[in-house]
């Protein structure tokens, strides 16, 4: 878990509370599809039935281009789209990043993004930089998270590290940019807290498909994500 969110001070390891906070969501999720094909990941708190972005703030990501396809920078555009259609949550492009993808990335870096949470970081790695990328495994993502005393968890700082040698590949055939835009949907679904599916007819399914597009129980889930609470003093 990360720190406890706490008034700023110099040094500080949180960012001053509230910033960019709004009194109400951006925007809105879509109606549930009512379907039961997803699965949230597990919130650490029993009390609190799942952990998600605060809807009334927005959400930064930025991109490190260092080694990505051509005709990458269309394909997150479009799949941060689908992700925000599907959530409601509103993201922002913060443009290119020098920042390389960490296990141990910290939550609040000041000197690369100001006084406020990390944003969302996509990198074009390769298996030598991020091991977990080795064998079949192209992406991965996921978020921190951050908790006020008496507040509920929310999520901050997400990481997407993205197989860059692999997904090249994968662009130049038929259908390629569409299957790379899957790849980029899924994990940014893991970042705003999806997990996997044992479902082969959903983007979540957790030994992959040739599924390109997020499907009924992949919108539920997402739907769901894009209610969570609002938290002001974050």
């Amino acid at each position: 878990m990360l720190p406890a969110a706490l008034p700023y001070l110099p040094n500080a390891t949180v960012p001053p509370p509230g910033f960019e906070a709004a009194d109400r969501p951006l925007g809105q999720p879509p109606v549930s599809t009512g379907s039961q094909a997803y699965a949230l990941q597990p919130s650490p708190d029993p009390d609190q039935a799942f952990v998600a972005y605060d809807p009334c703030r927005p959400v930064h990501y930025v991109v490190r281009p260092d080694n990505a396809p051509t005709g990458s920078d269309e394909l997150i555009r479009q799949a941060v789209a689908e992700v925000s259609a599907a959530t409601g949550l509103q993201f922002v492009n913060d443009g290119s990043t020098s920042e390389a993808p960490s296990e141990e990335r910290e939550p609040f870096l000041p000197d690369l993004y100001g006084k406020r949470w990390a944003p969302v970081l996509i990198t074009w790695s390769t298996p030598t930089e991020v091991p977990g990328l080795k064998g079949e495994v192209v992406g991965l993502g996921g978020s921190g998270y951050v908790q006020m005393p008496g507040q509920p968890l929310v999520l901050i700082a997400g990481q997407v590290k993205l197989d860059a040698p692999t997904l090249a590949e994968i662009m130049e055939s038929p259908g390629g940019p569409a299957r790379v835009r899957a790849v980029i949907m899924h994990e940014l679904a893991h970042v705003v807290g999806l997990d996997h599916v044992n479902d082969s007819s959903q983007l979540m399914y957790e030994h992959g498909n040739a599924i390109t597009e997020f499907g009924d129980g992949d919108r539920a889930g997402l739907a769901l994500l894009g209610s969570g609470e609002c938290a002001p003093r974050l």
